[in-house]
């Protein structure tokens, strides 16, 4: 059940994420990798500056932060 709720945070962040940087959403299977990886960062910078967001609303604001900055990283790498 846990992989499941992380699957389903990781496509709502990384659809936020989208939407937030280009203005519209990438496909399902682009914000649900984006989403993931995006909640590793966002976590990780987050914990290194001693930021603790619990619950379902914590977990999904550090997601779509990190999905923010993936999705910017790699337009500007697109560049």
């Amino acid at each position: 059940m846990t992989y499941i709720l992380f699957i389903i945070i990781g496509i709502i962040a990384g659809w936020l994420g989208s939407i937030i940087v280009k203005g519209k959403g990438q496909g399902l299977l682009f914000n649900m990798i984006v989403g993931i990886i995006g909640a590793f960062i966002g976590g990780s910078i987050l914990d290194l500056l001693n930021i603790n967001m619990p619950g379902f609303l914590g977990v999904l604001v550090a997601s779509t932060l990190g999905a923010i900055l993936l999705i910017w990283l790699i337009g500007f790498i697109k560049r």
